[in-house]
């Protein structure tokens, strides 16, 4: 479940940004002869909706429904109290509350006189929902979601991720140089202050001294040298980045892992391995020390 307040800054993300990304939707939904696409969407497989629609959730299950010829709605397993707010950061104005999410599919599909819709990632969906959807009459279409969710060649989606990075960047140069000393348990709660003050909605952080891959604080001290993996959500966009402390840098010779190619696993979801995270472990008197930062690839990584 995330905490923090997540909010619509039209500033950061205009809603002619979303009126593109919905476009290429429909685009993608004449050619394959659509009425709709159902797009699923959870805490943990969130960006799919949130590109579309800047919708996304604390908790709980949700489709985004995406007609062809009007505007979306959305199927909420959420109370009603909080479609006000729902209304007031996404596209959506149309929020159903939802029990049975087949039979509400096929509610608004006869309503509409729907038959034939597009669910994204369709073999992706929770195993109770796909279920349930096999015995509605309805005609269900996968749609591959690299056709209509493509954050690599979306400026916007760049922007945001680089002003997360930024923000994130900051935080651990001003806070790394204060651990030595502390227990990891301080230090993360120092950053998680910082994090959640600056607008993080979700928050991983991982730290080591250098013995063992970055782990959860145990209420080990930190040592010389130590290093942290922060992985932060602002806006419902993710990145990793990990800083170290100390005057001990990597090289070409002593690297010895690897590429770590985020192909829509939460909480990187990207999609096609466009944005990725490239990371590095070296030694140093003994230890094993790790470095990394996210970065966004305008190319499919091989």
């Amino acid at each position: 479940m995330k905490r923090g307040l997540i909010t619509w800054d039209k500033s950061e993300i205009p809603p002619l940004v979303l009126e593109q990304r919905v476009d290429r939707v429909r685009h993608v939904l004449r050619e394959r002869e659509l009425q709709a696409l159902v797009v699923y969407s959870d805490v943990w497989r969130s960006n799919h909706a949130r590109f579309l629609s800047n919708f996304m959730p604390y908790f709980n299950r949700a489709f985004l429904v995406m007609p062809h010829d009007s505007p979306p709605a959305l199927l909420c397993g959420l109370s009603p109290r909080v479609y006000p707010w729902i209304r007031s950061v996404t596209t959506i104005q149309d929020v159903r509350p939802v029990g049975n999410f087949a039979k509400s599919l096929l509610d608004i599909a006869v309503e509409r006189n729907w038959r034939r819709l597009g669910a994204l990632d369709l073999n992706r969906f929770p195993y109770d929902i796909w279920k349930a959807l096999t015995g509605v009459q309805l005609q269900l279409v996968n749609v591959e979601s690299e056709g209509v969710f493509l954050p690599a060649e979306d400026e916007t989606e760049h922007a945001m991720r680089r002003k997360t990075a930024a923000m994130a960047a900051r935080i651990l140069e001003e806070e790394i140089g204060k651990g030595v000393g502390l227990t990891d348990y301080l230090f993360v709660g120092n950053l998680e202050r910082r994090f959640r003050r600056s607008g993080a909605e979700d928050l991983i952080v991982l730290v080591t001294n250098g013995r063992t891959v970055p782990a959860p604080p145990t209420g080990m001290p930190l040592e010389e040298n130590f290093s942290v993996s922060v992985a932060m959500e602002y806006r419902g966009h993710w990145v990793r980045l990990s800083r170290y402390h100390g005057d001990v840098k990597p090289d070409a010779q002593s690297r010895v892992a690897c590429s770590e190619r985020l192909d829509g696993a939460y909480p990187y979801e990207s999609g096609l391995g466009k944005i990725q995270a490239d990371h590095v472990e070296f030694n140093h008197n003994g230890k094993r020390l790790f470095f990394g930062d996210a970065i966004l690839m305008m190319w499919p990584h091989a």
